[in-house]
């Protein structure tokens, strides 16, 4: 099964260096993103389905990658893949009401920085910590963010403002500011 997928993921890529670099990513993280998944779902079959679609977009947006071992392509992956898995959650979740985005469980990996500010940014719900580290940390335009993301510019922009307030109450209650 994975090298069928490996395989499909490879056709989506017009050349040999995107090929050769989307494998090294594919074999890099996606045990790391598959944890981040399953730390969300809660179940094999929808944290694989996460980590394929992650993968999908992962290749869509293969240019934006400039090296394959760094923080910031491991955050990217790991914030695309928990994004996948939180739309899973939300569909299995459908009947119930309520602001999931508070509510979802995740893991910290997106956002390993170290210190009161890096405590701070991982108290924050995974899709405010998504968009605030995309943007804020690794320089990401609202558009990229947006197609990464699968939503519109300006609701990654309306994330980060509310991020950005969040992140700014957190760290005035926790005595950082």
């Amino acid at each position: 099964m994975e090298v069928r997928a490996v395989i499909v993921y490879l056709s989506v890529l017009d050349s040999q260096e995107k090929k050769s670099k989307f494998e090294q990513i594919y074999l890099t993280y996606r045990k790391q993103m598959y944890y981040a998944a399953f730390q969300i779902l809660q179940h094999d079959e929808d944290s694989e389905d996460a980590v394929h679609h992650a993968f999908i977009k992962i290749a869509e947006n293969i240019d934006k990658i400039s090296e394959v071992e760094c923080p910031k392509t491991r955050s990217l992956c790991v914030t695309i893949v928990e994004n996948k898995a939180i739309d899973i959650y939300r569909k299995r979740q459908r009947s119930i009401n309520i602001g999931l985005g508070e509510l979802i469980p995740t893991t910290q990996a997106p956002y390993t920085g170290t210190g009161r500010l890096g405590r701070c940014i991982a108290q924050l719900p995974p899709t405010y910590r998504h968009v605030l580290v995309l943007h804020h940390i690794h320089g990401y335009k609202y558009k990229e963010i947006a197609k990464i993301l699968d939503i519109t510019i300006a609701n990654a922009l309306k994330i980060d403002q509310r991020a950005v307030a969040k992140l700014e109450k957190i760290c005035i209650e926790e005595g950082v500011l």
